[in-house]
């Protein structure tokens, strides 16, 4: 169901010239947002690249609803959705506005389900651990889109190509989750487990082939899938992200490793 267009919302992010990249990053642990090492280092030097976008539109994959929502609050709060970390974490904020015109753009343009409007939800830590060191002043309004825990993979690819036109906004979309995302099997060392590797190659594979129908029966993909992505929370925004690609739009891959036994960083960057 197609919404009714607000003119506000169309007049505050007219089309331009330039279509802005698409960025799936790997953020991994929370303690990220209060550390400096090479993925950090790499999501700030990959925001130098980019021109400055008018807005954030985020997938994070701590976000899942029934239905799709968005958040459309002026000033999200910084949500703390973790146990066990450091004090430092806890105390952080990511004061960044929010954008309810944005908020309404997007559920004008979506045809594929109802979005709805959600006033009250914040900014969880799979977008600000990332946003704070991608745009540190917390000057960018941010949004978020919920992934529909109900909805199959196909769902959330054929989501995201609905959301092609913001990318001529001036909208940022950034896609936050991790390839491999093993849990039960994350060891505290900087080490990898050999079938997490095999699962990551095999999806770098398939986004440079641009073999998109595998990517989104992943479940198919062997053994390595059902150790690599035992829920699908973490692979979901990845879909959002191919689902976002033009034909001759260049892929780079801005982090690459398999780390904690189970956890994949691998960021990419599409347009």
């Amino acid at each position: 169901m197609r919404s009714e267009v607000n003119p506000q919302s169309q007049m505050a992010f007219p089309d331009g010239e330039f279509k802005m990249p698409v960025l799936f990053v790997g953020h991994g642990s929370p303690t990220n947002a209060i550390e400096h090492n090479v993925f950090t280092r790499a999501w700030a030097k990959m925001i130098e690249s980019l021109p400055q976008p008018n807005a954030v539109l985020c997938v994070s994959a701590h976000w899942e609803t029934v239905g799709t929502e968005v958040t459309a609050t002026d000033q999200p709060e910084t949500i703390h959705d973790f146990f066990g970390f450091p004090d430092e974490l806890y105390q952080m904020k990511y004061p960044a506005p929010g954008s309810p015109s944005l908020a309404h753009l997007v559920r004008e343009t979506v045809h594929l389900s109802e979005i709805r409007l959600n006033t009250a939800r914040g900014l969880d830590h799979g977008t600000w651990s990332v946003l704070c060191k991608m745009f540190p002043k917390a000057d960018i309004p941010v949004i978020q889109l919920s992934l529909d825990s109900s909805r199959e993979p196909a769902f959330h690819h054929a989501l995201g190509r609905e959301l092609r036109s913001l990318r001529r906004k001036g909208v940022l979309i950034v896609g936050s989750g991790n390839i491999v995302h093993n849990l039960r099997s994350v060891v505290w060392q900087d080490t990898a487990y050999d079938w997490a590797l095999e699962f990551d190659e095999k999806i770098r594979n398939l986004i440079l082939a641009g073999d998109h129908q595998s990517l989104i029966d992943y479940q198919s993909l062997g053994p390595q899938a059902r150790l690599a992505a035992p829920t699908n929370e973490h692979y979901l925004p990845l879909l959002y992200v191919l689902g976002l690609q033009d034909p001759g739009d260049a892929i780079a891959f801005y982090a690459d490793q398999v780390t904690l036994g189970s956890i994949s960083m691998r960021s990419i960057k599409i347009g």
